[in-house]
């Protein structure tokens, strides 16, 4: 007991020590507690790989003309620097790619003298290039961080489908996403007032502003009083559309040759011709489009003839296997040649008015076992289906999609997913 009572005494007082720090502050301290709990912490903030807070920061936009050493000439870097820095960071980036309108910031040190320390090219909302001005003078490539945002609309047209997605002020390029889903299945340009459609798209954002064009994961539209669904599934080998029986949305032949374009003149077996002036059978469909239109291949093929005649233009055609060909007539410009194995949607020529024609438009033309037929009057075959043994994951992607669909009478709503 004796051994222990100097423990218990010296316990005692460092209870009653710890006791009085924890309880009595001195009013110094307490002053210097309030004091640093009015202190503003500015907090980090990391763009381009670089800490902010240590620089001063100076943003423009590349002049028409202008060129890399104009720019940072204004802040004292030297000709033989810029010279040095344009040949060290050559593979990295050509400064000779820089282009007008876009944005480059200079760091510069935050004392008084204003060094700058890197000068920052903007390549588009994603990508950057940043260009070292210390002793080592190099470049590196960066992209900044994004966000996924998950977006469920919907609505009915009224008058088109453009004007409809405008008036929810949702991205135009939804439109062209849309189109490119539905293009073996539905007209655009014959959509009925009335039609609805339900879609899941996803946004990449960077600093809350959408880059790059969105992703549909889901959608519906009802033409015709019909509905067409659809769903993007990825796995393994698989990435692509697919509708509610697993089914590919990618047909053997787009719908037309020409995106956004309108039938001129139909498929028929007796036509007044505009400028032979006289009754003749017209064994194509006219799409009428701007001069320049890119004209793609319906389907994929090999080309079997590229050239000019008096009453074709400029024309090309494709023999897609033993049973199909299409012809493309009237062009300005041909970008293909004989013996081109083309993919569908490649770029085959450019719509024009060559040959008999009064106005731009391509005269697509298509065959079947030797015989021009009218293609809207055809069953045209589809592409694979989905693989049976994915069907299974499929059907849950699918029906957790479907969940998420909202009528097309309610609002848009958001929902952020990690990037």
């Amino acid at each position: 007991m004796y051994k222990l009572k100097p423990l218990i005494i010296f316990l005692g007082v460092s209870m009653t020590l710890f006791n009085v720090s924890c309880t009595d502050i001195p009013p110094k301290q307490t002053a210097l507690a309030q004091s640093l709990a009015n202190v503003n912490i500015v907090p980090k903030q990391f763009k381009y790989g670089l800490d902010l807070n240590q620089f001063s920061l100076t943003e423009g936009e590349i002049k028409p003309g202008s060129v890399i050493s104009e720019v940072l000439g204004r802040f004292g870097v030297s000709a033989g620097e810029i010279d040095a820095l344009v040949n060290n960071s050559r593979e990295v980036f050509d400064v000779k790619r820089i282009r007008p309108h876009k944005k480059w910031v200079v760091l510069s040190s935050a004392d008084s003298i204003r060094t700058p320390k890197y000068f920052v090219y903007e390549k588009d909302q994603l990508n950057y290039v940043v260009f070292s001005l210390t002793d080592s003078l190099y470049a590196w490539k960066g992209q900044h961080p994004t966000t996924k945002v998950t977006k469920s609309i919907s609505g009915v047209i009224e008058s088109s489908l453009y004007q409809t997605l405008y008036d929810k002020d949702v991205p135009s390029l939804l439109a062209l996403e849309m189109a490119n889903i539905y293009a073996w299945t539905i007209d655009f340009y014959h959509i009925q007032k009335g039609d609805y459609f339900k879609v899941i798209y996803e946004e990449e954002l960077v600093e809350e502003e959408p880059v790059g064009s969105p992703k549909i994961l889901a959608a519906t539209f009802l033409h015709k009083n019909k509905e067409f669904e659809a769903y993007f599934f990825e796995h393994a080998e698989v990435a692509e559309y697919f509708d509610e029986e697993g089914g590919s949305m990618r047909k053997a032949f787009l719908q037309a040759p020409v995106e956004f374009s309108r039938i001129s003149s139909k498929f028929t077996k007796k036509r007044f011709h505009p400028v032979l002036k006289r009754m003749k059978a017209h064994l194509g469909t006219d799409y009428a489009a701007p001069h320049g239109t890119p004209i793609q291949a319906t389907g994929d093929g090999t080309i079997t003839k590229s050239g000019y005649t008096g009453g074709n233009g400029n024309y090309v055609k494709i023999r897609h296997n033993s049973t199909y060909e299409t012809q493309y007539l009237h062009m300005s410009k041909r970008a293909a040649k004989v013996g081109d194995v083309v993919k569908q949607g490649d770029v085959i020529g450019y719509v024009g008015s060559t040959g008999l024609a009064t106005g731009p438009h391509v005269c697509y033309r298509f065959w079947k076992f030797g015989e021009q037929v009218d293609p809207f009057k055809e069953e045209i075959p589809s592409s694979d289906p989905l693989p049976l043994k994915y069907l299974p994951q499929f059907q849950v992607v699918k029906e957790n999609l479907k969940s998420q669909f909202i009528a097309p009478d309610t609002a848009q709503t958001d929902a952020k997913v990690p990037a």
